[in-house]
C-alpha cells in the first residue's frame, strides 16, 4: 500500500507543496507515495488580482497539471484534523462527510478575511477577499449604471487604508467611469485608522502613495474607523455620516480556522508556528505553508507575509520537506531574505521596492509594467508538462 502526503488547500501553498513533493519524488524514482490535494475546487484562484475588473477570469484550472505529475485531487472541504489517527474529515460536494488518512500532511488552507460584528457590515459590506465575494462586488458596479445619479451611486468608501485597500482604492476611478461614464463625479474615499495616509506603508512608499491618490482624486479620512453599514452609506465613529452605495472592507485577515484545532502555538493572526523545515512545532507529521505558516524568513527577525510571494516559497520548501521526512531524507532549511513590495496605484502606475525598509526602485510606469507581469505571469502556476511543472518547483528558485 501507497504512503500517504495529504495536502489541504489548493492555493499557492498548497499547489506549490504539491508540486515540489512531486519533484522530490520524481528526482528519486519513488513510485510508492501518494501525493492528494484536498480543496473545494481544482483551480488556483488569483487572489492577489480580485481587485481588479473581470475577476471571474481570474482563474487558473489544475486538472491537468496535477495530471502531469501524477498528482491526485479530492475535491471537498476540510472540517476537522486528527493528528494522532492521522486522519481529515471533510464534506464532499454532494455534502457528505468522509475521512481521509495520511501519512504526512500539509496544511496550507490560506486566510480569510474577518468583517467585524458592526451594524449592517454583514448585509451592506462587500470585500475583495474571495473569488465569489469579488464577483458580487463587480456585479454591484456593473448594476450601478441602473440606478439614479446621486452622490450615493457615484462614491465609494474602502474601509483600511492597507495594501489590499489601496490596490482596490487606486482601481476603483477607472472601474466606475467604465460603467457610469468618462464623465460621471465619481469619488472614492478611503476611511482608515491610522494617523496618516498609507501609514502602515512606510516613508519611502507614501510619497507615491499621496501623488497617485492626488491625481486620481481619491480622498483619505484617517485617525477614522466606520462604525456601521446602511444600504446608502457609512456612518463613522465620530458621527461623520458618507453616502455610498459601495462599502468595501479591506482589513483583518486571519488564517483558516483549521489552525485552531492544533494545540501548538500560533501568532496573532492565528498562525501555526513551524521550525526550519515548516513542520508545525510539536508535531511530528504536520507541516504548513502559506498563510498559516509563521515561518521565519531570515535570521535578521523577519517572518514571511500573507502574501503569494511567500506562500510560492514555502509551498515549495514545504512540499519538499513533506516528502523528504516520509522517504528519510535529509530536510531543506527555509530561507527567502529577498523581500519585496509591487503595489498597484491604478492608473497613476505602480511602485516597487525591495527590503523590508522598503527601498524604493521603480515608479510610476516601470513599476506598473513589472506589476502587470508580476499579475499576469509569475504567479500563476506552470503549464502542464511534467518536466517544465517539477523543475518549476525547485526550493531554491527565487520567487522575487
Amino acid at each position: 500500500m501507497k504512503q500517504h502526503i495529504l495536502i489541504i488547500g489548493a492555493g499557492f501553498g498548497g499547489v506549490w507543496s504539491a508540486l515540489s513533493a512531486a519533484r522530490l519524488l520524481d528526482k528519486h524514482q519513488r513510485n510508492d507515495v501518494q501525493i492528494s490535494v484536498l480543496a473545494p475546487q481544482a483551480e488556483l484562484r488569483i487572489r492577489p488580482r480580485f481587485y481588479e475588473a473581470d475577476v471571474h477570469t481570474m482563474r487558473a484550472p489544475l486538472d491537468s497539471l496535477f495530471d502531469s505529475v501524477g498528482v491526485h485531487f479530492i475535491e471537498g472541504v476540510a472540517d476537522s484534523i486528527d493528528v494522532v489517527g492521522k486522519q481529515v474529515a471533510y464534506r464532499t460536494a454532494t455534502g457528505t462527510t468522509t475521512t481521509l488518512d495520511y501519512d504526512r500532511l500539509v496544511l496550507a488552507a490560506g486566510s480569510q478575511v474577518i468583517r467585524p460584528a458592526l451594524e449592517g457590515m454583514v448585509e451592506h459590506a462587500f470585500d475583495v477577499d474571495q473569488i465569489e465575494e469579488a464577483s458580487r462586488l463587480e456585479a454591484h458596479i456593473k448594476s450601478l449604471k441602473n440606478r439614479p445619479d446621486s452622490a450615493a451611486r457615484n462614491t465609494v468608501v474602502v474601509a483600511g487604508g492597507g495594501f489590499t485597500g489601496i490596490e482596490t482604492a487606486t482601481a476603483m476611478p477607472a472601474r466606475l467611469r467604465a460603467v457610469l461614464g468618462d464623465d460621471a463625479d465619481v469619488r472614492v474615499i478611503v476611511v482608515d485608522r491610522s494617523p496618516q495616509i498609507a501609514a502602515s506603508m512606510g516613508d519611502g512608499i507614501r510619497p507615491s502613495i499621496i501623488e497617485a491618490s492626488k491625481q486620481l482624486g481619491i480622498e483619505w479620512i484617517v485617525n477614522a474607523s466606520v462604525a456601521s453599514v446602511d444600504a446608502d452609506g457609512v456612518t463613522l465613529a465620530d458621527g461623520q455620516r458618507i453616502e455610498s452605495n459601495t462599502v468595501i472592507w479591506t482589513v483583518g485577515f486571519r488564517a483558516n480556522p483549521l489552525t485552531e484545532q492544533f494545540t501548538g502555538p500560533r501568532d496573532a493572526l492565528g498562525r501555526l508556528h513551524v521550525d526550519e523545515h515548516l513542520k508545525v512545532r510539536g508535531l511530528s507529521d504536520v507541516f504548513a505553508a502559506g498563510d498559516v505558516a509563521y515561518a521565519a524568513t531570515d535570521e535578521l527577525g523577519n517572518f514571511a507575509g500573507m502574501s503569494c510571494q511567500h506562500a510560492i516559497a514555502l509551498g515549495r520548501y514545504a512540499g519538499n520537506n513533506v516528502a523528504a521526512d516520509l522517504l528519510g531524507m535529509a530536510p531543506m532549511t527555509y530561507s527567502q531574505p529577498k523581500y519585496v513590495t509591487c503595489l498597484d496605484l491604478g492608473g497613476w502606475g505602480a511602485v516597487y521596492t525591495e527590503g523590508w525598509d522598503r527601498q524604493l526602485k521603480l515608479v510610476g510606469r516601470e513599476a506598473k509594467e513589472l506589476k502587470t507581469q508580476i499579475n499576469t505571469v509569475w504567479i500563476y502556476p506552470p503549464v502542464a508538462e511534467r518536466a517544465v511543472a517539477l523543475a518549476a518547483a525547485d526550493p531554491l528558485i527565487p520567487v522575487a
